[in-house]
């Protein structure tokens, strides 16, 4: 689909309020406003400040708030999308949307408790029950999750990656993306520049090569959804945030085995893990013609 528009022409020859090649001043102006607003930077900068005011403004809200922020998030996406954009959005579609978040949500969980229980073999972490309400504590870290699940998975996966892909491929697109998703962890507690690295490499790509090969928001939103859940509800930090878990986790040893006041996201054994894991998934996406090329524009329908 075409990101561009023309100005038009005017029948005749130049008159009051034309430029000297016949074309009306006004419609040039809006015209080349028109192309930069359109263009995949101009649509992704809308978006990006569309999607982050409602995700500051709700992401640490009381109960639900977060998961309505998230259905207002999907909508302004949407609105960015069509009306911006001019383009469809395949990716957010109702259709299949349970079963691809219930897949994703399976890698997520499968990822931290393969990862927890190897550093708890070597002796990193122990828990003990924390003794809260079972309820209340997995309604909260469930509400607070979807919300940053979806909020941040629209900016970075359905936003920065697929307009950098329309510009520069997805190979530079899923390293750029990964990148700044790291960077945007450096100013979280105990952040550093291990720990956004570590975040870059296992998230930031393992994310970014998820919705390549799937191209689902609803994949990538469930995958982070339940890896964000599940380090909370045991009590580990997630990304530097303390957040009232089931569990209280003690870690022991080395910061390079647990990832310490981070959390297990600079820990390295999940960052040896979610390396492997976004190495297969853009094997399986390059094998299902799911990868743009450097400069094209086209469109991958998801499958």
């Amino acid at each position: 689909m075409s990101t561009t528009s023309t100005a038009r022409h005017d029948a005749g020859g130049p008159g009051p309020g034309t430029d000297p090649d016949g074309h009306d001043g006004h419609d040039a102006r809006g015209g080349r406003l028109g192309r930069i607003v359109r263009s995949p930077l101009g649509w992704m900068l809308t978006g990006l400040v569309g999607v982050g005011v409602v995700s500051g403004l709700t992401a640490t809200g009381p109960g639900p708030v977060p998961v309505l922020g998230a259905v207002a998030a999907v909508a302004v996406y949407w609105l960015v999308m069509r009306q911006v954009a001019r383009r469809s959005t395949p990716e957010t579609a109702r259709r299949g949307a349970g079963r691809e978040a219930l897949l994703g949500g399976a890698i997520g969980l499968g990822f931290v408790l393969v990862s927890v229980s190897l550093i708890t073999a070597f002796g990193g972490y122990s828990f003990s029950w924390a003794g809260h309400g079972f309820m209340a504590v997995v309604w909260s870290a469930v509400m607070l999750q979807i919300g940053t699940a979806v909020t941040e998975e629209l900016l970075f996966r359905g936003l920065a990656l697929q307009a950098l892909e329309q510009l520069w491929g997805s190979r530079a697109a899923i390293v750029i993306t990964g990148l700044f998703f790291g960077i945007a962890h450096l100013g979280t507690p105990g952040a550093s520049a291990w720990s956004a690295l570590a975040i870059a490499s296992e998230a930031g790509a393992m994310l970014g090569a998820a919705f390549l090969w799937r191209r689902n928001i609803w994949f990538v939103a469930g995958l982070h959804f339940a890896w964000n859940t599940t380090e909370q509800l045991l009590g580990i930090p997630v990304s530097g945030h303390t957040s009232e878990g089931l569990f209280t986790a003690d870690a022991h040893g080395s910061a390079v085995l647990t990832g310490g006041g981070f959390g297990l996201e600079a820990a390295l054994v999940p960052v040896v893990l979610g390396v492997l894991l976004a190495v297969r998934m853009f094997v399986l996406a390059r094998r299902g013609g799911r990868l743009l090329p450097r400069r094209s524009a086209g469109h991958v329908q998801a499958g």
